[in-house]
């Protein structure tokens, strides 16, 4: 018979606190026999209690003091996401003895280092397997199951919204800007779906997984990005053509010049694992010396995959507590590799393009690419338009400073209409 009682403070009792009440509510008995205690959620702080809806059975509060200065509350799930005031709130439970669990990729792509550091002045558990892909148990993996295995990529599709347009557009043949209003009808979208779209909810996301699997400091700052805004339908069908999708791409990668980190849509072999990930879905693919290749898949974000998520990190932490210790693993971010310029990256390119269909221009923008020491592996030309041609050129790989110098020659070039579009191309 299970006798100890932990409690835990919700700060935030939105979509994802709503879940964690729910699941818990839902699988007591299984979640407090796998504890080892009986877990409690003693309040949720939430900004107006007249807007909650579904809170039966949860005290709510409006004053984050009531769940920080309560000694009887031992675990502090951080649910509010921002930066402020979640950071001032989470630093706080770990300095009067609370352990933290928290699925806020924002707070911890930028003061991780903090708050990792006063977890282990206070000795307390930090545990954050929410804030990265939702329910797919990714941060465990890394940190434990993979640990004996000396990483060298991790890459994936950590971002919902941006891969169900990509879908739709794919499978649909439709444009961006249609598709992300049916996104946002939806619910899959935010009403500002800035971060989405332009790559930076998965960019805060690789920063943490970048430093997990290398062990060194990966920061936000250090993430090359880019996002959705500028594919279209044509992108996707010449895509097609060529036996690839077009998807955005989280890529870390160890090299000997330093650590790759860059979010960007890419050109992906329809036969690569990640080719079939689709709608809403998300899946991260690792490459360890041990182990190989691997790959996690399932819901990178909604109610109850993250709950999911929450609920397991709270339970861990009640079960280190009832052993007397804590698993603060924290970062082990233990080396300082240097971070691998954008100029430097090497990729094959996709271009798109259109110019005056006239003798030798094709012979010119060849020039262009010669001089920069960049070979075409194929070139797609479309029957000619009003005197215009479209032509799609694929390279072979080069560096990013190859490809500006060659595509600064062409905008320069009196025959070239429009460059419609530039996106990498990712091999096997």
């Amino acid at each position: 018979m299970i006798n100890q009682n932990i409690n835990i403070g919700l700060l935030g009792f939105g979509t994802v606190g709503g879940g964690v009440a729910a699941v818990l509510a839902k699988n007591a008995a299984a979640i407090n026999a796998r504890a080892g205690c009986n877990l409690r959620i003693k309040a949720a702080l939430v900004r107006d209690p007249a807007k909650i809806r579904g809170a039966a059975g949860t005290p709510l509060t409006t004053e984050a003091a009531d769940i920080l200065r309560d000694d009887d509350v031992h675990i502090v799930a951080e649910l509010m996401g921002g930066v402020e005031p979640a950071r001032t709130y989470v630093l706080e439970a770990l300095r009067r003895k609370k352990s933290v669990v928290t699925a806020n990729k924002d707070l911890l792509a930028l003061h991780a280092e903090e708050i990792f550091r006063v977890a282990g002045e206070n000795g307390q558990d930090v545990y954050f397997e929410g804030a990265v892909a939702g329910g797919i148990p990714i941060i465990a993996a890394i940190r434990a199951s993979l640990t004996a295995n000396d990483i060298s990529s991790v890459m994936g599709i950590i971002n919902g919204t941006t891969n169900y347009i990509l879908t739709a557009m794919t499978e649909q043949g439709r444009e961006f800007a249609a598709v992300l209003r049916e996104a946002q009808e939806l619910g899959y979208a935010e009403s500002d779906p800035t971060a989405d779209v332009a790559g930076l909810d998965a960019a805060r996301k690789l920063a943490i997984l970048a430093t997990l699997a290398f062990h060194t400091q990966v920061s936000l700052t250090d993430v090359y990005v880019e996002g959705i805004t500028d594919i279209t339908a044509s992108d996707i069908s010449y895509a097609r053509e060529l036996g690839c999708v077009i998807k955005l791409l989280a890529i870390a990668r160890k090299t000997e010049e330093g650590v790759e980190a860059r979010v960007h849509p890419a050109l992906l072999p329809e036969r690569h694992p990640l080719a079939t990930v689709r709608d809403v879905f998300n899946a991260v693919y690792v490459v360890g010396d041990a182990l190989g290749e691997s790959m996690f898949y399932g819901r990178g974000a909604g109610a109850l995959p993250t709950a999911s998520a929450v609920l397991s990190d709270i339970i861990q932490v009640a079960r280190n507590r009832n052993t007397g210790g804590q698993g603060r693993l924290g970062l082990d971010a233990d080396r300082r590799l240097p971070i691998k310029p954008a100029r430097d990256y090497r990729s094959s390119y996709y271009i798109r393009l259109k110019v005056k269909d006239e003798p030798r221009v094709f012979a010119s923008l060849a020039s262009f690419f010669a001089e920069a020491d960049i070979s075409f592996a194929s070139i797609i030309q479309k029957p000619r338009q009003g005197g215009n041609a479209e032509i799609v050129l694929m390279t072979h790989p080069c560096r990013e400073s190859q490809l500006e110098q060659a595509l600064t020659s062409m905008r320069a070039y009196s025959k070239l209409d429009k460059i419609y579009n530039k996106i990498r191309v990712l091999h096997d």
